[in-house]
């Protein structure tokens, strides 16, 4: 008699990733340059033993960081699938970190689920370069910047808007129309932060965009004018882009997210160096 061979059942996980963007090309699996994607899929491959593509919940840069990237790919096994998180983190390379582990519905999808992706954009105007920052921060002392200007040039920002000024030329997107849900701007001692949140985000936008606004802080260029511009989609005025590495990706919200906030809502810290003294001196040290 014939053997009956079942179809092995399958699990869909979701994972909440961490990574130091500095040392990747990118998210995306791409041929002779190192990518997130692909060591997670290496990892997951090798527990599995046979090849797992990889969804993730949004595309991020060469050199851009995460803090709580979003992904999930279905398992076969009897691996269950909270586990999955500390089998991986065995495996993977130390500028990677499986946050956490969860199973989801079948038809629950990491890019297509998510109702926002929210990005953190870290300036440090100290007059002094700071080895421990550095790899996390753009040090802007050239000028002084005023965070309330940039607040400012942000808030008519919030909207659906048809942002072709800030969409690089060589993306594939057919169309520049993005929903911004929020932005804002704050200062934490010498460290300016821009928190932009949206339901996606054009390539390179966020970076195209903090170069701008640089420009409305130190008043180089008018709050009137930087929202002219992009009104108005004057793509060939906007020339520079912020530098990689002060870009992080805070998190991606879902309705049903298997989650808790612990592990995915803010888990990049925030420098406050030149606010140390005033520390140091309710501790009762010297200064």
């Amino acid at each position: 008699m014939l053997e009956s061979h079942q179809p092995t059942p399958k699990e869909r996980v979701a994972l909440v990733i961490q990574y130091l963007g500095t040392h990747f090309h990118g998210w995306q699996r791409q041929p002779q340059h190192r990518s997130v994607q692909e060591e997670i899929e290496k990892a997951i491959t090798h527990v599995m033993g046979h090849p797992v593509t990889l969804h993730g919940a949004g595309r991020t840069d060469s050199g851009v960081h995460a803090a709580a990237q979003v992904a999930h790919f279905d398992a076969t096994g009897k691996i269950p699938a909270h586990k999955w998180a500390t089998i991986l983190n065995s495996y993977l390379p130390t500028d990677i970190l499986i946050r956490a582990s969860a199973g989801v519905s079948p038809d629950w999808h990491a890019r297509f689920s998510a109702a926002y992706r929210r990005y953190r954009y870290t300036i440090d105007t100290a007059k002094q370069p700071n080895l421990f920052t550095r790899a996390f921060s753009w040090h802007y002392y050239h000028a002084p910047l005023d965070e309330s200007l940039i607040q400012a040039a942000l808030k008519p920002l919030i909207g659906h808007h048809h942002l072709a000024a800030f969409h690089r030329a060589n993306s594939g997107r057919k169309h520049s129309w993005v929903e911004i849900q929020a932005a804002e701007c704050y200062r934490n001692g010498s460290f300016i932060h821009i928190e932009i949140q949206a339901n996606g985000f054009l390539y390179g936008m966020v970076r195209l965009l903090v170069g701008m606004l640089v420009q409305v802080g130190t008043k180089e260029r008018s709050l009137t004018d930087f929202t002219d511009l992009w009104k108005d989609e004057r793509r060939e005025e906007v020339k520079y882009a912020a530098p990689a590495h002060g870009l992080c990706l805070l998190r991606v919200g879902y309705p049903d997210f298997p989650f808790p906030k612990e592990i995915w809502f803010d888990t990049q810290p925030l420098f406050v160096i030149g606010q140390e003294e005033a520390a140091r001196s309710n501790r009762g040290f010297p200064p």
